[in-house]
């Protein structure tokens, strides 16, 4: 179909795919807690954005460059893990929840937007991911409009996958609201988790 092959496991590895936990999951469960769907759909745009531009990068051979020049992608690693770690660093020090059940103060989805664009953009592995995953599932006689179909694909699986995110975490942050300290556990982790993204970055681009 549409001239890729194995067109049904193509779509499952793109649904695996996402089902992996990776800094863009992370960017949108954390606006969606802080200010809701509306913030948590800016992030999902945002990391959308951010992953198009790889694709698109990987199929005009920006790859083949940044292979050529290690010290490119390696910029663009520590550059990824120091950002990673930076914001990783905020929410572990962020007070503690007062106990009063406050909502964050609100802050646009642009916010979340620009966020969750520069995490993506932080992560350069996106793009050499898809440089191996796209020939996979390749006909030999396929066009040059085939690539652009199944980065349609990518795209709205990942909207949908991450939409649904946004309204479970909405739903979760609401219960959490009200118990403040689960809240500020949930904020620690997702601090530690980052940190723990960034630390794996640095120590694969030594």
């Amino acid at each position: 179909m549409f001239e890729i092959q194995n067109y049904a496991s193509f779509v499952a590895a793109i649904l695996v795919f996402q089902l992996i936990p990776g800094p863009g999951t992370l960017a949108i469960l954390n606006a969606t807690a802080r200010n809701g769907i509306a913030a948590g759909i800016g992030a999902v745009l945002g990391t959308l954005l951010g992953d198009m531009g790889y694709m698109v990068a990987a199929i005009v051979g920006l790859a083949a460059v940044m292979k050529a020049n290690p010290a490119l992608l390696q910029g663009l690693q520590w550059f990824g893990a120091a950002y990673l770690g930076w914001m990783g660093l905020q929410l572990l020090r962020r007070p503690l929840a007062s106990g009063n059940g406050d909502q964050e103060a609100r802050k646009s989805a642009w916010v979340y937007f620009r966020q969750a664009f520069a995490v993506s953009l932080t992560n350069p592995k996106v793009m050499l991911f898809f440089v191996a995953f796209f020939p996979l599932f390749l006909r030999a006689d396929a066009s040059a409009l085939t690539l652009g179909v199944m980065i349609a694909h990518v795209t709205l699986l990942s909207f949908l996958y991450q939409a649904g995110l946004v309204l479970l975490g909405n739903a979760v942050a609401r219960r959490l609201r009200t118990l403040p300290l689960l809240r500020t556990l949930a904020t620690r982790l997702a601090g530690s988790a980052l940190l723990g993204f960034s630390v794996k970055l640095a120590l694969d681009n030594r």
